[in-house]
């Protein structure tokens, strides 16, 4: 491989450099395909233990990540998602310019746990519907979620296209469930195989978890969810009013 100018910087460091400025200058843009390994390959003259080597790099560096069964595509940029108002998954994608899809992985009646239960306010056992979803901005996976319904809810949406129609819209506008106001619970975990396989990451891959229970009319819980974020594709941002410290 030749850069035009000398470098004393290792072979696959070379190819990074020359990856970078492709992602910077728009010819690899946010979201597009990387050319095939054996394209690579043949355009840099190198070895495939060298193209490896690259990759890891770039990965690392939140620049590429590998689709598995796709290919290798170039990130898009971070997306900062306000905590200021309980809003919906295509809510929030529509405001950043994305095109929001969902495909359902289970949809079922279950009884609830111990937490479940606690949270929709109902006693342990009582009959709960859950669904799991992966949720995609510009058809990467985003997010994979967890929902709890009352079974007096639930049993009504789960007949419905959860991968055209977003719950929230379904609960507000078809069955007149108003949503007033939730809470959020924020941490950050290593992402299990399940929730890896989902998002189609790599088992231990920084996630954000939000468990947030939605609240209608009278404090009456309406659902219960569990939604792990990519921790490479979206950070969370609020503003703080300063308490006023108290009189001495």
């Amino acid at each position: 491989m030749t850069t035009g100018r000398p470098t004393s910087l290792p072979l696959y460091a070379q190819v990074e450099e020359a990856l970078v400025a492709r992602i910077t200058d728009g010819t690899y843009a946010p979201g597009s395909q990387l050319p095939n390994e054996a394209s690579l390959l043949a355009s840099f003259g190198i070895s495939r233990t060298t193209l490896q080597k690259t990759v890891q790099n770039l990965i690392s560096r939140g620049l590429i990540e590998i689709r598995r069964g796709k290919g290798t595509f170039v990130t898009q940029p971070r997306l900062a998602q306000p905590l200021t108002e309980l809003s919906g998954f295509v809510e929030d994608m529509r405001a950043h310019g994305r095109r929001a899809s969902a495909r359902v992985l289970t949809r079922r009646i279950e009884s609830a746990g111990e937490t479940v239960a606690a949270r929709l306010s109902l006693k342990p056992g009582a009959p709960v519907v859950h669904i799991q979803r992966v949720r995609l901005a510009d058809g990467t996976p985003l997010s994979f979620d967890e929902t709890w319904l009352p079974a007096d809810i639930g049993e009504q949406l789960i007949e419905e296209d959860l991968e055209a129609e977003p719950i929230f819209t379904l609960l507000e506008e078809k069955y007149g469930v108003p949503l007033l106001e939730a809470e959020y619970r924020l941490e950050a975990l290593a992402a299990d195989k399940a929730v890896a396989r989902a998002l189609e990451i790599r088992s231990g891959s920084p996630v954000f978890r939000i468990e947030r229970t939605s609240y209608r009319d009278g404090g009456r819980p309406v659902d219960y969810e569990k939604l792990h974020y990519r921790g490479d594709q979206i950070q969370f941002v609020t503003r703080l009013a300063r308490r006023k410290p108290a009189a001495v």
